[in-house]
């Protein structure tokens, strides 16, 4: 186990924004594998909504619009997926 100081150290050079859309490329990756359009349309839609809903105070604006399209991609994907 690393001790919490260096994963503290580590974190401080970076904002929420970016490690939710490191946390999202991880999620959608780890996804692929399954070759399923509906989970990756899932991930899509519930990240867009995590990433609306994270305060202004804590990422820059433009993760706000990020979380715009990947709510307007998520469902388009749900919609085209074969059952």
């Amino acid at each position: 186990m690393l001790p919490l100081q260096v994963i503290d150290s580590f974190l401080l050079n970076y904002n929420v924004g970016q490690a939710l859309l490191l946390v999202f490329i991880l999620a959608t990756v780890g996804t692929l594998p399954l070759k399923s359009r509906r989970i990756i349309a899932a991930n899509a839609t519930i990240f867009g909504l995590v990433f609306i809903l994270t305060p202004q105070a804590l990422a820059p604006v433009h993760y706000l619009f990020l979380g715009i399209a990947l709510l307007v991609v998520g469902p388009v994907l749900w919609v085209t997926a074969e059952r």
